[in-house]
C-alpha cells in the first residue's frame, strides 16, 4: 500500500520534472546568436569631402544669406567629418530630379555589397538562410527590397521575408527582435537582417531650417548581419542577445512630431528634426530603461541606488526613482555602450543621462565623424569601432541604445562570446582615431559666406572653383 502511495506521488513529479526540462531545452533552442555581420564602405568617387559639400550648399538657389550661415554653423559643430558618403545623384547635381533607377542603384550597393561579403566570410550559402528581415524607412518599392534579394540570389522558396519601412533610426533592433521572435518558432534557422537607408530620392531641396539638418547630418551607409538559433553553430557566433526592450513614443504629440517627414511651403519633401528631439529622445530613454534596469544591473545596485535616493529625497511616491538622475552606475551591468551616432546633441544627451565619460562615448562620436548619421546602420559602424580597437572581450555585455522616427526608443543587451578583433571597414582609418579635432573645416575654407558686408544674393559663383 506504501509503495503504491509512493508511486502515485512520484509520477506527477516526474511529468513536472520532465516538463521542465522540456522547457528549458525549448528555450536554449530560442536564443539568439550573432554570427557576424558586414558595415558598407561606400565607394570614394561618393565621398562628401568639405568641397564637394560646398558645391551641393551653393547651387541651391533658394538660400539666402541667412540660410548659408545656419547651414555653415550646423556644419562645423555637427560633429561630422569630411570622410563620409552621400548618393551619387546628390554629388552629380541630380538631387531634385533623382529616378527611381537611382534609387535602386544606391539599395543594390549597399544590400548586394554586404551580403556578397557575409555570405563568403561565413561560407553559408544564400539557399541556406531561412529568414530574411530588410529595412530602409523611405524606400518602399514594389516588389519589395527582400523580394529583390531574394531574386538575385536566388533563394529557397519557404524562406520567410520581411520588409520593414518607416521604422526610423531604430528600425536595425525592430529587426533583430522580429528574428527573436521568429526563432521561437523556427528551431535550428539562420537569419539576415538587412538594415540602411535610402537618401538619393530625398534629398531636402527648399530653405526651411528644421528640414536642411537632415541634409547636415544624414549619410549612406548599412549593414547585414546573420543570425542563429541553430545550438550547433554557437561557437561559430561573436555574440548572444541577452535583453530585448522596446518603447514606443508615439502617443506623445510632441514626441510624434518631432522627427517627422513633410513637405514645406514650397513643396520640397524632407525630414524636419524640430527642437523638441532631445527632449522626446530623453523621455523615450527614460521610459525603456525603466523596465531594462531590473533586468540588465546586479540587485546590489539597485539597492544601494534605492538608498542613495531614498536619503536624498529623490524617492516618488510609488517609491521609484529617476533612473537617469546620475545616482545609477550603470558600468555595474554593462562594460560597452554602443549608443546610436544620430547627432552630437543626441550622443551628449545619452552620455549625461547615463553618467558616461568620454571613454564610452568615443565610439559613438567617431562614427558620426568618420560616417555620418546612417540611419539603421548606425549602431554596427559604432560596434565596429570598438571591435577595431579590440575593446570587445569574452563576457562583456554591451548595450545598444537606438532612437528613431514615431517616437522610439528600442535597446538590446549582447554578451560577447569570444574576443573581438576584426579591423572590418574601420580598417584604413582605425589608427588615426581618435582625431585631434571633431570640427568640420568647412568654415576655414568658406567663411567668406558669414561675411555680414556681402550682398549674397548678387554675388557671381562663375569663377569659385567649387561650381
Amino acid at each position: 500500500m506504501d509503495t503504491h502511495v509512493l508511486l502515485l506521488c512520484l509520477v506527477p513529479l516526474c511529468y513536472s520534472f520532465f516538463s521542465l526540462f522540456k522547457l528549458i531545452l525549448r528555450r536554449r533552442g530560442q536564443s539568439c546568436y550573432m554570427l557576424t555581420y558586414e558595415c558598407y564602405k561606400p565607394k570614394e568617387e561618393t565621398k562628401l569631402d568639405t568641397d564637394s559639400a560646398a558645391r551641393i550648399v551653393l547651387r541651391n538657389r533658394n538660400l539666402g544669406l541667412e540660410e548659408y550661415r545656419f547651414l555653415l554653423k550646423t556644419i562645423v559643430s555637427s560633429g561630422i567629418g569630411e570622410n563620409t558618403y552621400c548618393p551619387r545623384s546628390v554629388l552629380e547635381g541630380r538631387e531634385e530630379s533623382t529616378t527611381l533607377e537611382d534609387a535602386y542603384e544606391e539599395m543594390d550597393e549597399i544590400m548586394f555589397d554586404t551580403l556578397d561579403k557575409l555570405f563568403a566570410k561565413t561560407g553559408f550559402s544564400p539557399s541556406d538562410i531561412d529568414i530574411l528581415v530588410v529595412n530602409v524607412s523611405l524606400f518602399a518599392p514594389s516588389p519589395s527590397l527582400t523580394s529583390r534579394i531574394v531574386n538575385r540570389y536566388r533563394m529557397r522558396q519557404d524562406i520567410k521575408t520581411f520588409n520593414l519601412a518607416g521604422m526610423g533610426c531604430s528600425a536595425s533592433v525592430v529587426g533583430i527582435d522580429l528574428v527573436q521572435q521568429l526563432f521561437k518558432s523556427y528551431r535550428n534557422s539562420l537569419a539576415i537582417v538587412v538594415s540602411t537607408e535610402s537618401f538619393a530620392p530625398n534629398w531636402y531641396c527648399g530653405k526651411e531650417r528644421n528640414m536642411m539638418l537632415s541634409n547636415c547630418l544624414f549619410r549612406s551607409g548599412g549593414c547585414s548581419m546573420l543570425f542563429t538559433n541553430n545550438l550547433s553553430l554557437r561557437k561559430r557566433a561573436i555574440m548572444k542577445l541577452k535583453l530585448m526592450e522596446r518603447t514606443q513614443f508615439g502617443a506623445n504629440d510632441e514626441a510624434y512630431e518631432c522627427c517627422i517627414q513633410v513637405e514645406d511651403e514650397q513643396g520640397f519633401r524632407g525630414f524636419c528634426l524640430t527642437k523638441n528631439l532631445v527632449k522626446a529622445a530623453a523621455q523615450a530613454l527614460t521610459m525603456n530603461l525603466q523596465d531594462m534596469v531590473p533586468k540588465m544591473l546586479p540587485l546590489w545596485e539597485l539597492l544601494r541606488c534605492f538608498t542613495v535616493s531614498l536619503r536624498h529625497g529623490k524617492m516618488k511616491k510609488d517609491l521609484t526613482f529617476n533612473i537617469l538622475d546620475g545616482d545609477l552606475n550603470f558600468k555595474t551591468g554593462i562594460e560597452h555602450f554602443c549608443v546610436h551616432p544620430g547627432g552630437r546633441a543626441v550622443i551628449d544627451g545619452v552620455g549625461k543621462g547615463l553618467g558616461l565619460n568620454e571613454y564610452d562615448l568615443e565610439p559613438a562620436r567617431m562614427a558620426l565623424h568618420r560616417w555620418g548619421n546612417t540611419s539603421a546602420g548606425g549602431l554596427w559602424y559604432v560596434l565596429g569601432y570598438m571591435e577595431a580597437k579590440k575593446r570587445l572581450k569574452k563576457g562583456d555585455r554591451i548595450l545598444m541604445i537606438s532612437l528613431g522616427a514615431g517616437f522610439k526608443c528600442n535597446n538590446c543587451v549582447w554578451e560577447v562570446t569570444r574576443d573581438l578583433e576584426d579591423v572590418n571597414v574601420w580598417e584604413d582609418c582605425v589608427d588615426s582615431y581618435p582625431p585631434k579635432s571633431l570640427n568640420n573645416p568647412f568654415k576655414e575654407k568658406y567663411n567668406w559666406i558669414h561675411d555680414e558686408s556681402l550682398n549674397f544674393a548678387r554675388f557671381d559663383f562663375s569663377n569659385l572653383s567649387i561650381n
